[in-house]
């Protein structure tokens, strides 16, 4: 059963997620009406946010007007705010959660009071409101629930010119482990590189990360384009053991060598995918477990 996105909508949360959400809905056809949080002046800024007639109201309001409600709070609070919604609610409706990691199961109190219910979750990083607004069209949306919570779902995932994504509840978590090295775990190699680079070259951080910018923007892309089989370059694909030596030699006492080992170990499986000798994958993989480094750093 598919909803029309004519039909009004409410969202409940008020940080970038939510806003972001909100503002793209609303760029796309959507009616957002509503926007409720827990502090008052964050709601205010939220529905401006979101655009013109968009109201601010508590959570107990919102699941009184709202026959249909996105729920984008943290994944920690989903079900306190489901249960607040349920205890509210004087009609049923449908509501999805927009988190990756957590079950529909949390919306039970919503689902005890007649709500269909389900989860939307975006594939894509949000780090403030106008970015993630800009960033949602074109996203993947991994969408579960029941059959008028998925069909609203699928419905907002073709106004964002989205690709739909079914994971089975059981493999949500390994899902969202995928995005978390996607994402979060990519923004903190790049720190590692940033902080590596500006200390070895006595040069500032920012200026560390705008050098280090072509390098990234090209790995990226040549990974997207080509596969990360065919666009891995480096010591590990070259299987120069000598280079890798010096380089946890360079980190002695440094806590990135624990990282850039626990790196090196995927690194490592990639390359002999590709085709690496195993005479050389295994003088790194000796080199990675912490064996004795035979080379000195240079002078």
């Amino acid at each position: 059963m598919t909803q029309h996105p004519a039909i009004a909508a409410g969202i409940a949360g008020t940080g970038n997620l939510a806003q972001a959400l909100g503002r793209a809905l609303s760029e796309r056809g959507v009616p957002v009406l509503w926007i409720a949080g827990r502090d008052a002046g964050r709601t205010v800024r939220a529905a401006r946010f979101i655009g013109p007639g968009v109201e601010p109201v508590s959570f107990e309001s919102l699941a009184r007007r709202a026959g249909r409600v996105l729920i984008a709070v943290s994944d920690c609070a989903i079900g306190e705010v489901a249960g607040m919604l349920a205890a509210a609610a004087q009609t049923p409706g449908v509501a999805l959660h927009c988190a990756g990691g957590v079950a529909v199961s949390v919306l039970e109190p919503l689902r005890a009071r007649g709500f269909a219910c389900g989860s939307f979750h975006p594939l894509q990083t949000i780090c403030d409101p106008a970015q993630g607004a800009a960033a949602l069209p074109g996203s993947a949306f991994t969408i579960a629930g029941d059959a008028p919570a998925a069909g609203w779902a699928h419905c907002l995932t073709t106004l964002l010119d989205g690709m739909p994504l079914d994971v089975p509840p059981d493999e949500r978590p390994r899902y969202h482990a995928a995005a978390v090295f996607a994402s979060n775990y990519a923004a903190a190699l790049l720190d590692a590189a940033e902080a590596l680079l500006a200390d070895a070259a006595s040069i500032e951080r920012e200026v560390a990360r705008r050098t280090l910018a072509p390098l990234v923007r090209a790995s990226v892309d040549n990974i997207l384009e080509r596969g990360p089989e065919a666009a891995l370059t480096g010591p590990i694909a070259r299987g120069d053991a000598a280079t890798i030596a010096l380089h946890l030699s360079a980190l002695a006492g440094n806590p990135l060598r624990d990282l850039y080992r626990a790196a090196g170990r995927h690194t490592l499986a990639l390359a002999r995918r590709k085709g690496l000798a195993p005479e050389a994958a295994a003088a790194i993989e000796s080199l990675l477990e912490g064996n004795h480094i035979p080379y000195d750093q240079p002078g």
